[in-house]
Order: structure tokens, then C-alpha cells, then sequence
């Protein structure tokens, strides 16, 4: 039974690896080329073997065969001279010694040259030469028994004949030349010729043998028949078809001699003349004719003998010499192919690579410089240089067909980034003509709420609710023109004159919904252009109302401006909670990229950010968020100094005014006015006191009365009018006169926010020792 328990995982599929480029070329080059060098190599081995082994032949040729074909004459002259004594004809001994001395020499000769080969040449030859040396050895003990003159005939001829035989195998196997078959044809005449000669050593035997009364025994005559008809077929079949031209004139020159036609003679009359008798055949007169012709031919075909096998020696040389220079060839041949192959094939792998590299190159460039500057273009609805996009060639070879493929994916891509810049410019075009309709509504309703503050501005508790729904109608179309900027329109600016900082900063804190947070500070006298003063302000505003919603409700927001050297420096800093440095790195991205409506879908709870950064980018502004030395939040804005007025264009600073407790707004349309509009007009709002508490341990103030509205003297029920006091009528004469100006009484700092929070904290921390205590009570 399987265990139970979850599925087994398959294994990860290996990856298979990929081989660089170069490497396949190199292999595809190599591998032929090591084939090739592999079979010019076997077959120069094979060549110089063979080679070797003709040479070889050779000298084996000129040390043995020479002896060889030496022994073989003087035995065939030994054998005649030993029949023409079996067969009783004067034989001199001395004769019989010298042609017996001769034949020991070359026999000792024999002996001394097959003994000093090779271990590889006497391991060929090994079987035939020892036989030959076998009956060399037997030699001595054949020639006691021909001056016994003990056995026959036969045997004593035989003996010679055999070891003659002996030496023609030997010769046809040491010199057959089977590796080269040109060699081996011309071998076959050779063999041929020592075994015709033989045949006819062995007629000429064979009549010697009949001696005086030219009577043969049976077998002599068959062996005479036999001799004629070999030596016939193998000169009419294997010799002179092989013969080359030279020696075949000399071979014709040989059969037309007298001596060799009377050879002839004499053998057509032995075959055709002879006579059957009780003890053998009786050979007809003309066998006298025989020796004399003999040995007029006999040297003669010796020599054709001879002149045939050097020829096939220096043929083999010549074909050693041959095959070698042929390796040579071959190997500088094929040396110089492997260069060329090798050379090819670098210019090919370097070109192919040289074009892919470039291929590579302007790949990259187009995918990370030209294809996100065409993309950056389409998003700002400019137009695209379709020069600098990659264009379709319709090239044939593989790596232009790759450049076509990549130059169509690019245009793909391009024309769906098109598509997608127009419907996004559509949106936005969409997009802001809802936000023009929705902030002129806006404006309306914020001309509205001073109309009533104006008509209703005696009722403090009205006027304060009408001030706190004209902060939210702004807030309202803050957010209009954040979805205005966001859709890629611009801020209408209504200003005609330049602003003061100071003056910036107030209408900025203005459109904050906790404005009474904010302290503003304005270190340096500077004023701004008019048409940029809608654009600063509302950053400035979203900058400010994120540090008042992200930073505890009873803390300070600081602002304050001051010049530096590239322009002017506005840095709002906030004691809201810790950021980490990957918070700082993200709310950075947003202030320095433009979104797409995807991304901005996603945060849609969090667009001040972005609207910061547009607005940043048409100004040239740089917005950087940091964390402050409170452990909150400091953003830094710098402005350019082409957005600031020079001092010489500044308009003269209005004399101070009586601080007001409410901060001053200069009310803007939020799109792209109406051609009918109702103007507006400044608010004219009365302050509202905040409710200041009492000092510590102090009982609290009372509620201050209201003021009595003031009645018009006119009408026919109005009362007179009280008596008016005249200053200083009622002092006496000598408190009339003037008097030293008194000292001006210093106006207390703490606003009442400040003196809230401190109350504030006065009773938290009451409380919370009351809590302690009341904890340590059993």
C-alpha cells in the first residue's frame, strides 16, 4: 500500500545549455578539418608504408634476388654437365670441379646475404629460403652419390630440379609485390621467364641425359615433352603479352636468331620423329644440332632474364620514390588546404560575428535609448522621426533576416505605443474637459459662499460654518485641478502681477483644510512670475496637505522659503511618523516619472505625489523628499531662478498690515474659464476667535458677550443720540498737555493653538497620573 501524504514534485527539468555562437562555428570548422587531417594522415601512412615496403623489395632484390638468380644458373649449369656424365660423355674433371666450385660460391654467397635480413624480412621469407637452404645442405651428399654414379638418373636430375624449383618460389614470394598492382603485373613476366628458362634448362637436361646413342628413358622423354609445352605456353601467354617495348624487340630478336629457329627444329623433330623402343625412345639425328644452338641462346635469354628483373627493381624504386614524393605532395597539399580551411573560417566567424555584434549593438541602443525616447515622445503627443527607427530591408541572409524581424517588432511595438499615446491623449482631453465643467461649477459655488459670507457676515457662528464650507469647496477644486494636471491640461492663472513669496506661501497654506498648523516662513524678499504662481501654489498646497493628514493633529508644519543658488529654496517639514529609506526611494520615484493611468489606477488614494511631480516637470523644478531632524518628513523644492523676477522688476513691497487670523486667498478658476462668467470677487471675511484656555490652576474666563448690532439713527422711532466723550476734556489743565510716548507693549508670541496644545497636554498628563495612582491604590 503507498503511503499517504502529498505528490512527489517531479524534478526540475535540466536546463539545457546554450553554446555560444563562436563555439558552434569553431566546431563546424574543426570537425571536418580533423577528418581531414585524420585521413591525409592514414593515407600518407599508408602510402609511406607502401613505399617502404617497395623499397624494401628493392634491396631485398638487389642482396638476395641477384644471388638467388645466380645460384639458380650455376645449378642448371651443374645439373647439365652432371647428366652429360651420368650419360657417359667425356666430362673432364676438372670441368666438373670448376662448374661445382662456382656453384658452392654462389651458394656460399646465398647463405651469407639471407642471413644477415631483417627479423621482419626473414620472418617473410622465412619458409621458402629455408627450404633452399635445406637443399643446399643436401648438395655434397648428392654429388658422392653421382661419382658412385649410385641410383638413377632421374634422382640425380632430380635433385638439381628441385632446388631449382626451391628457388623460383622463393623468388616469386619475396618479389610478388602484391601491395601495388601495377608492380605485381610486371612481377608476373618475371617468374614467367626464370620458369621458361627453366623448362628449357630442362630440355636441354633432358638430351644431354640421351647421350651418344640418343635413347631416352620413358620418363625423360615425358619430362622433355613436358618442358616443350610449358615453355611454349608460358611464353606465348605470360611473357610476351607483358614484355614492354624494349625488351619485347629484344625477346623477337631472340626468336628469330638461327639458334633459337633450330631450337625449335629440334624439338618439333623429337616430338614428331622420335621412336618408341623396348627401353625408352630413340630421339631422331637432329637432337646433334641441340648444344651447339644452346649455347648460342642460353646467354641470351639470360640476359632478357636479367634485364627484366632489374627493370621491375628500379620500376619498384622508382614507384617507392614516387609514392613518397606523392605523401610530400599530399602533405603539403593538404597542410596548406587546413590553412586555407582555417583561414575561411576565422574571416567567416569574425564577419558573421562582426555582424552580429553590430546587430547586438544597435539592438540595445534602439531598445534602451531610442525605443523609450520614440515611447517618451508618443506620451507627450510629439512627433516620432521614423528615420531613426530600424526599417525592413528584405534581406535574404539569415542575420539580415533577424534585423527585418527585430525592425517589424519594433514598429509593432512603436504603433502600439502610438495607439496608446492617442487614446491616452483622448482620456485626457476627455478627462479635462469634465474637470473644466466640474471647477467652473466649483468656482461658481466658491462665488456663492462669499456672497454669503458677505450677506451673513454679522453671524459669527453662520460665518464660521460658510468659512468652513468655502476651505472644503477649495478643497474640492484642488482635487479638480489634480485631475486637470493628471490628464496633461494646464492650471488657468489669473494673476498679471509678480507675487511675493510671502504672499505665495499664505496662498498656498490658504487651501489647506488644517491652514492653522502651518507656520510659514519667508527668510528672503523675492517675488515670482504671474504665470507660474498657480502652478507653485498648488504644489506647494498638496506638498503641505500631505505633511498635515501624515503628521500628528497638534504638531507644526513649517514652511519657509529663502534663495539659494540655483533659485529658490522652499522646504516644508513635518513631524510625522519615521519613513524608512526604501519609503524615501519609492515616494522619490513618483515625484521624478510620469505614470501611466494603470499606475495611477493602483494608487488612486495616493496622487498628490504625482501631481507634485508633473507639476515639477513643467516648471523645472526639483522635489526631493528626506527625512527631517524631528524624525519626520522634509520636502525640499527647488525653483529656478528663470521662474523668480529680478529686483529690478519687482513692484514696490505695500506697507505692513494688521495680521489677520485667517490666511488670505486669492480665489483661481480650476480649468479653462466659460466665455460668460460671473467675476470673482475677494472674500471679505471677518475673524473668528478661537477659544483661548485658561492658564494653568486659573479659573477659566468667561464667555465674552455678544456685540450688539448697531442700530441706524434714522427713522421716526430712533432714539437721540448718547453724548459723545472728547478725549482728554475731562483731565485737568495740567494732564492736557502732551506726553512722552510711552513704550509699546510687546505682542504676546504664543498663538492660541500653541496655548490650546499646552492646555491640552496639561490635562493629558493629569489624567495620567491620576490613572497611575489610582493603579497603585489597593
Amino acid at each position: 500500500m503507498a503511503p499517504e501524504g502529498p505528490p512527489t514534485p517531479p524534478p526540475p527539468a535540466r536546463r539545457r545549455r546554450t553554446v555560444r555562437l563562436r563555439t558552434l562555428l569553431v566546431c563546424l570548422a574543426v570537425v571536418p578539418t580533423v577528418a581531414m587531417g585524420t585521413g591525409v594522415t592514414v593515407t600518407a601512412q599508408r602510402l609511406l608504408a607502401q613505399s617502404a615496403h617497395l623499397r624494401a623489395d628493392v634491396e631485398a632484390g638487389e642482396r638476395i634476388g641477384v644471388p638467388l638468380v645466380r645460384l639458380m644458373t650455376e645449378l642448371q649449369a651443374e645439373r647439365a654437365v652432371t647428366a652429360a656424365r651420368w650419360a657417359g660423355s667425356s666430362v673432364a674433371d676438372e670441368a666438373l670441379r670448376d662448374r661445382r666450385a662456382a656453384t658452392d660460391r654462389a651458394a656460399a654467397e646465398f647463405r651469407r646475404l639471407a642471413g644477415s635480413g631483417t627479423a621482419e624480412h626473414s620472418g617473410q621469407r622465412e619458409g621458402r629460403l629455408a627450404s633452399v637452404s635445406g637443399r643446399l645442405d643436401l648438395l655434397a651428399s648428392y654429388r658422392k652419390r653421382v661419382d658412385a654414379h649410385s641410383g638413377s638418373a632421374d634422382q640425380a636430375v632430380g635433385y638439381y630440379t628441385g632446388a631449382i624449383d626451391d628457388i623460383i618460389r622463393a623468388y616469386q614470394d619475396e618479389f610478388s609485390h602484391a601491395e601495388d598492382a601495377e608492380l605485381a603485373q610486371e612481377s608476373k613476366p618475371v617468374v614467367a621467364l626464370f620458369s621458361a628458362a627453366e623448362m628449357v634448362a630442362r630440355e636441354d637436361t633432358a638430351l644431354t641425359l640421351a647421350g651418344p646413342s640418343r635413347e631416352l628413358a620413358a620418363t625423360g622423354f615425358s619430362q622433355f615433352l613436358d618442358a616443350v609445352g610449358t615453355h611454349r605456353y608460358l611464353y606465348d601467354t605470360w611473357i610476351v603479352p607483358y614484355l614492354p617495348p624494349a625488351e619485347l624487340a629484344v625477346y623477337d630478336k631472340l626468336s628469330g636468331s638461327d639458334a633459337w629457329q633450330t631450337k625449335l627444329r629440334v624439338e618439333n623433330a623429337v616430338i614428331a620423329n622420335h621412336k618408341d623402343t623396348p627401353t625408352g625412345v630413340k630421339l631422331p639425328a637432329d637432337v646433334d644440332d641441340w648444344p651447339a644452338a644452346h649455347h648460342t641462346f642460353a646467354p641470351r635469354l639470360a640476359e632478357l632474364n636479367t634485364a627484366r628483373a632489374k627493370n621491375v627493381l628500379a620500376h619498384a624504386d622508382a614507384k617507392a620514390a614516387e609514392l613518397q614524393t606523392e605523401v610530400y605532395w599530399l602533405v603539403g597539399a593538404s597542410g596548406g588546404a587546413l590553412l586555407l580551411v582555417t583561414a575561411v573560417v576565422v574571416l567567416t566567424t569574425r564577419s558573421v560575428l562582426r555582424r552580429l555584434s553590430r546587430l547586438h549593438t544597435r539592438t540595445v541602443a534602439i531598445a534602451e535609448e531610442t525605443l523609450p525616447e520614440v515611447v517618451a515622445r508618443l506620451q507627450r503627443g510629439e512627433p516620432v522621426d521614423t528615420e531613426a527607427l530600424p526599417a525592413v530591408h528584405g534581406r535574404e541572409d539569415e542575420v539580415g533576416q533577424i534585423a527585418d524581424a527585430f525592425a517589424r517588432v519594433v514598429a509593432v511595438s512603436v504603433d502600439g505605443h502610438r495607439q496608446l499615446a492617442a487614446e491616452r491623449h483622448g482620456f485626457g482631453l476627455f478627462a479635462s474637459g469634465i474637470a473644466s465643467r466640474t471647477g467652473n461649477l466649483v468656482s461658481r459655488q466658491l462665488s456663492l459662499t462669499e456672497d454669503l459670507q458677505d450677506t451673513f457676515g454679522h453671524d459669527e457662528a453662520l460665518l464660521a460654518q460658510l468659512m468652513r464650507s468655502d476651505q472644503l469647496t477649495v478643497g474640492m477644486r484642488r482635487q479638480i485641478e489634480n485631475l486637470l494636471i493628471l490628464a496633461g491640461g494646464e492650471i488657468p492663472d489669473p494673476h498679471t502681477e509678480p507675487m511675493r513669496v510671502a504672499d505665495l506661501l499664505r496662498e498656498a497654506a490658504a487651501e489647506v483644510e488644517d491652514f492653522r498648523r502651518i507656520e510659514r516662513q519667508a527668510l528672503d524678499e523675492a517675488s515670482v512670475r504671474p504665470h507660474v504662481i498657480s502652478q507653485i501654489s498648488h504644489l506647494l498646497a498638496e506638498l503641505l496637505d500631505n505633511a498635515t493628514r501624515f503628521s500628528p493633529p497638534r504638531s507644526k508644519v513649517v514652511v519657509r522659503a529663502e534663495l539659494v543658488a540655483e533659485g529658490l529654496s522652499v522646504e516644508i517639514e513635518d513631524r510625522g511618523p519615521r519613513v524608512s529609506a526604501a519609503g524615501y526611494e519609492a515616494m522619490n520615484e513618483r515625484l521624478h516619472s510620469a505614470p501611466p493611468f494603470s499606475v495611477l489606477a493602483e494608487n488612486a488614494h495616493r496622487l498628490g505625489l504625482f501631481v507634485v511631480g508633473h507639476l515639477a516637470d513643467q516648471l523645472q523644478a526639483r522635489v526631493t523628499l528626506r527625512r527631517s531632524v524631528y524624525g519626520g518628513t522634509a520636502a525640499v523644492v527647488i525653483l529656478p531662478r528663470v521662474l523668480l523676477v529680478p529686483a529690478a522688476e519687482r513692484p514696490p513691497v505695500p506697507p505692513a498690515a494688521e495680521p489677520r487670523p485667517l490666511p488670505e486667498r486669492v480665489p483661481r478658476p480650476a480649468a479653462v474659464p466659460d466665455p460668460v462668467r460671473t467675476p470673482v470677487r475677494e472674500p471679505v471675511r471677518t475673524p473668528v476667535r478661537e477659544p483661548v484656555p485658561p492658564a494653568a490652576g486659573a479659573p477659566p474666563a468667561p464667555a465674552p458677550a455678544p456685540a450688539a448690532p448697531m442700530r441706524s439713527a434714522a427713522g421716526p422711532d430712533a432714539r437721540p443720540a448718547l453724548p459723545e466723550r472728547v478725549p482728554q476734556t475731562h483731565l485737568t489743565r495740567q494732564l492736557r498737555g502732551p506726553r512722552a510716548p510711552e513704550p509699546a507693549a510687546g505682542r504676546d508670541t504664543e498663538t492660541p493653538e500653541e496655548v490650546a496644545d499646552a492646555w491640552a497636554d496639561y490635562e493629558e498628563g493629569t489624567k495620567k497620573v491620576e490613572a497611575e495612582l489610582g493603579a497603585d491604590q489597593p
